[in-house]
């Protein structure tokens, strides 16, 4: 028999979730020849065991459903999803698809499924795994993470999570809803990469609906009991439950891809990228999780979009980070986009102006019932650098701030805009205000001259 003929083709993308699929769709329909490789689910980790399952299900347990029905939402979600990120889809667009494990045998070779794939400009994007921490009892005790906790069948009485990041965070907040006892175990700060200000009001919050939160308590051992689970605390404290959540963080996909034969270095956090996201191998490049940078399905999908010009187009380009937004979707939620006010007073020091809204302040809010939360933003030079937004739709509404750092406008931008009333959104237009209401009437000099135009002017 003999050998299958080497597939040659101008773009191999190894991964099919945000960031892989976006250099797919892109390069193809701009006419490069492209081969996309996938081991598991078309869609990636956020599809199907990340944040479409966990907002559809925090979206259920809000509006008061039984586990099934919660559980059933959330299966229908990524069913209405997929096809948007099917094989069919991406091959009706030209990729090959090939549906296998991707392991690099040269510089500028891979193999996969039996088949031997050459490209001009291969892109790896195999994204992460949760990572599951080296704690004495771990392989003796059984454990969930994201990517098995959505396939239960029965509501847990009571569970344990270990982890106080924004998994952990909204996992409690939907299985508290939906009945569960819940403990959540921190050994540093719950939601400690946040503003600290905005996340011990999430973190009341989260209280006040019943979950026990527990900081500075690392897991030093885990035992099996008959009916659960037993996690103990370097403090002495030990904590029992029928079900335990892994969610302590993630780790970037590097296993097992042949990345020393294709010249590709790589660390415990990811494949080592440059700022265009370009590999050691100056024809490989990495985007999303696996290139070890802020692990989030937007910023895969924005890597992807600028991967897309040196590899089709032969355009430089670099990314940036400072104008990236995330969302932990509590209730309330936390939004931030850019610097947190620590970060922006480390970075410009006096330079620096911090303002400030409620929505205590805010008409909707009022009319709502809903008034817990607030929006801070870091200015400097009449430009804003960071924003913090918590409450209900913070993720929704961080919007124009994203565009604002992104294009380097001044709040001047966002004062001039107008917004219809009453919303929630005119919390943008009230930080503004509060920045040039000292500057425009606590100053002086501008009294005089209005005087002086009142009397002279007829």
């Amino acid at each position: 028999m003999s050998a299958r003929p080497t597939i040659k083709t101008d773009i191999c993308v190894i991964g099919a979730g945000s960031g892989g699929l976006s250099v797919a769709a892109g390069a193809v329909q701009m006419g490069a020849k492209v081969v996309l490789i996938e081991a598991g689910d078309m869609g990636g980790d956020c599809l199907n065991t990340g944040c479409v399952p966990s907002k559809a299900l925090l979206h259920a347990a809000a509006r008061g459903d039984d586990w099934d029905k919660a559980h059933a939402h959330a299966k229908d979600a990524i069913a209405t999803i997929a096809p948007h990120d099917s094989q069919e889809r991406f091959e009706g667009l030209g990729c090959r698809v090939i549906r296998a494990h991707a392991r690099f045998t040269g510089k500028r070779r891979v193999e996969a499924g039996g088949e031997i794939i050459e490209a001009r400009r291969f892109v790896i994007a195999t994204g992460s795994r949760p990572f599951v921490p080296d704690v004495p009892g771990i392989d003796e005790v059984p454990y969930l993470t994201n990517d098995t906790i959505f396939d239960l069948k029965e509501r847990p009485r009571h569970l344990l999570i270990m982890g106080g990041g924004p998994i952990g965070m909204e996992m409690a907040l939907a299985h508290r809803r939906l009945g569960c006892e819940v403990t959540v175990i921190e050994a540093a700060k719950p939601l400690g990469k946040d503003d600290p200000e905005a996340a011990a009001l999430v973190l009341s919050e989260l209280g006040k609906a019943g979950i026990e939160i527990v900081e500075g308590a690392e897991a030093v051992r885990l035992r099996k009991l008959d009916e659960g689970v037993e996690v103990v605390t370097a403090f002495g404290r030990v904590f029992t439950g029928s079900h335990l959540l892994v969610a302590v963080g993630r780790k970037a996909t590097v296993e097992d891809l042949g990345l020393e034969a294709a010249g590709v270095a790589h660390t415990a956090k990811g494949v080592t990228v440059d700022a265009r996201l370009r590999t050691t191998n100056r024809r490989i490049f990495a985007v999303g999780d696996v290139s070890g940078g802020m692990q989030f399905t937007h910023v895969a999908g924005y890597q992807g979009g600028v991967v897309i010009r040196p590899t089709v187009l032969r355009l430089r380009a670099k990314v940036r980070t400072d104008h990236i937004p995330w969302v932990t979707y509590t209730d309330p939620e936390l939004a931030q986009v850019g610097l947190t006010e620590e970060t922006a007073r480390a970075t410009y020091g006096g330079r620096v102006t911090v303002v400030r809204a409620e929505f205590a302040g805010n008409d909707r809010a009022i009319a709502s019932g809903d008034t817990c939360g607030f929006l801070k933003v870091m200015v400097v030079a009449g430009k804003p650098v960071g924003a913090t937004l918590v409450g209900r739709d913070a993720g929704e509404l961080i919007a124009p701030w994203s565009l604002a750092i992104a294009r380097g406008l001044k709040l001047s931008a966002i004062s001039g805009m107008v917004l219809p009333y009453p919303t929630r959104s005119e919390i943008h237009k009230r930080v503004a205000g509060n920045y040039f209401s000292p500057k425009l009437f606590e100053n002086e000099t501008i009294k005089r001259v209005v005087r002086v135009l009142q009397r002279l002017v007829p």
